[in-house]
């Protein structure tokens, strides 16, 4: 299992994207021995201009980096912790995509975020908007499970839907994955 902990600014410039991302980057995989043949240049004038980072983990199987796209690549048993979001979630793959600061989970994707859970075949994770879009297999359906607060109100009971029709009966729900 190879582990990778990327870190995202809240703000960047891509004029000091290969600088910044790319050059911690080599140094984080040249430490685990993964790139220890690319030449690692870090500039501690660039790395003090920076804005505040938040670590990002990715746990795989494989990783490639590509410092041309500003991609990287994670594949097989993909794990994803963001503490800055409280945010973790599990694929089959994951792409970073650090010009646009895009997440994009493929392969059984599992996120967990406040206790929200959603599922879906694949998702795109937008940094800067703190947004996810989901999409499911062909002929399924994104799944998401998202805790609501009762309110406190001592006003009675909470309102309801609509009320169905005598005789309507809401369809059983098929197990997720069938």
């Amino acid at each position: 299992m190879v582990r990778l902990l990327m870190v995202f600014p809240q703000r960047f410039s891509p004029s000091h994207l290969l600088s910044r991302h790319w050059g911690w980057l080599a140094v984080a995989m040249a430490s685990l021995g993964s790139l220890s043949s690319l030449p690692v240049n870090v500039n501690s004038s660039v790395v003090a201009q920076t804005a505040p980072s938040s670590p990002m983990t990715v746990r795989s199987d494989i990783q490639e980096a590509n410092s041309q796209t500003g991609v990287v690549t994670a594949r097989g048993n993909v794990q994803v912790y963001y503490p800055a979001r409280n945010l973790q979630a599990t694929a089959a793959q994951a792409q970073y995509f650090s010009q646009e600061r895009r997440l994009v989970l493929s392969g059984n994707v599992y996120v967990l975020q406040d206790g929200n859970s959603m599922r879906a075949e694949t998702m795109t994770y937008l940094v800067d908007e703190g947004r996810f879009v989901a999409n499911p297999q062909a002929n399924q359906q994104v799944e998401s499970i998202y805790l609501v607060e009762e309110s406190q109100s001592p006003a009675g009971p909470a309102p309801t839907g609509p009320n169905p029709l005598p005789g309507d009966t809401l369809p059983d729900l098929p197990p997720l994955g069938s």
